[in-house]
């Protein structure tokens, strides 16, 4: 296989993250811009085409995908015995060493072969068919992902076998040891600052900031710096990794690194989770970037120049659990109309009673997910304060 060769592959991400992550790939070169408004929300992702080189880029440089898929077949199976003969077809030998363990995750849709069981089994079957070696089939761990991930779907009898890029799941960065009460995904906290408008040049202010996420991922973000460089992937085990050319991105990349245009700020009451933040800073490598400080959300100091709020507040589902937010969403609202007047706010709240006290004028919300919980991102234009 030629580096040149065009490959289907798939960028999987949370639901309502798909336009953003769209915009990325066609900011990144990978789909036409005329064709970002295509991609809606619910389809768990989006396709595109690329090089095997450009899968090595894209896990690289993208920010709110959970992991990069590459799709090594497609075609129809009515039977057990065709299923086997067509999955044993397919290339394995480019992207499986014989006798590397393997995780297959079959699903089964409106299709004659419904038993996902016996789906993987004769997958597995099949991938020995090919290498002359069956591989030891693993359950895929995301923690410790030692085994090659091989997702294999049937819907209404058409069978789509797709091989895992990424391993461990796009949002482990690598910077973040320590963890706040409710951490945010990466990956969500980048969406959140792609939904919010944030032009990556004005200030940028967290005042819930928790164990820092948000504003290390605008650092990330307004610096140029790509989000995968400090770690490992799947595709780095396949036969014909070429380092130098995952060596050259990196180096390319290093040397387009320019300090933020504006100030990033972030602030949390409870000490030790600023204390998180710093030091998760540190590791990413924008701990200069950002200026980290142990305040309420009524002691917050923003920058006489508007700028935007993005932020994650309590509501009441993994922490504040049966506390009463309503004075805190007050709150909230009170203090960025008072002291941030012409801001853009941004903040995820999956109770639009608990948003409305904020009494900002909203715009158009973004539906998303964090942490299997349904949730909005709230926008809003704050107006001067008439309290």
């Amino acid at each position: 296989m030629t580096d040149s060769l065009l490959l289907e592959a798939f960028a999987a991400c949370l639901p309502g993250v798909e336009p953003f992550l769209a915009q990325e790939l066609a900011d990144l070169g990978y789909i036409a811009g005329a064709k970002v408004t295509q991609y809606q929300p619910g389809e768990g992702g989006v396709g595109f085409s690329s090089t095997l080189e450009g899968l090595y880029r894209a896990n690289l440089w993208l920010r709110s995908a959970n992991r990069v898929l590459l799709r090594l077949g497609r075609f129809h199976a009515l039977q057990f015995v065709e299923l086997r003969r067509k999955a044993a077809s397919l290339p394995w030998e480019r992207y499986l060493i014989p006798g590397q363990p393997v995780a297959i995750r079959s699903t089964c849709h409106h299709s004659k072969l419904y038993h996902s069981g016996a789906v993987s089994e004769r997958v597995l079957g099949a991938i020995g068919d090919r290498l002359k070696r069956v591989p030891e089939a693993l359950t895929y761990d995301e923690e410790q992902p030692s085994a090659q991930l091989v997702l294999v779907r049937l819907d209404n009898d058409v069978c789509t076998i797709s091989l895992d890029t990424s391993g461990e799941p796009l949002h482990r960065r690598g910077y973040r040891q320590a963890l706040g009460k409710a951490p945010l995904r990466e990956t969500v906290a980048a969406a959140m600052l792609y939904a919010s408008g944030w032009d990556r040049r004005s200030p940028l202010l967290d005042p819930f900031c928790g164990s820092g996420v948000i504003p290390i991922e605008a650092a990330l973000l307004a610096a140029g710096i790509p989000p995968g460089r400090n770690r490992s992937f799947a595709f780095m085990n396949w036969p014909g990794y070429q380092a130098q050319t995952w060596e050259r991105f990196n180096t390319k990349a290093e040397k387009k690194f320019h300090p933020p245009d504006g100030p990033i700020l972030g602030s949390d009451r409870d000490a030790g989770a600023v204390q998180a933040a710093i030091e998760n800073a540190e590791r990413a490598g924008v701990a200069q970037w950002i200026q980290f400080t142990q305040a309420a959300v009524s002691a917050i100091q923003p920058p006489v120049h508007p700028g935007w709020v993005v932020t994650n507040p309590p509501y009441g589902v993994r922490i504040s659990a049966g506390n009463d937010l309503r004075g805190l969403y007050t709150q909230f609202g009170k203090v960025l109309r008072s002291v941030c007047p012409g801001w853009h706010a941004a903040y995820l709240c999956n109770d639009e009673r608990l948003a409305s006290l904020t009494r900002l004028e909203f715009e158009k919300g973004v539906s998303l997910s964090n942490g299997g919980i349904p949730v909005k991102l709230t926008r809003a234009l704050v107006q001067n304060s008439q309290a």
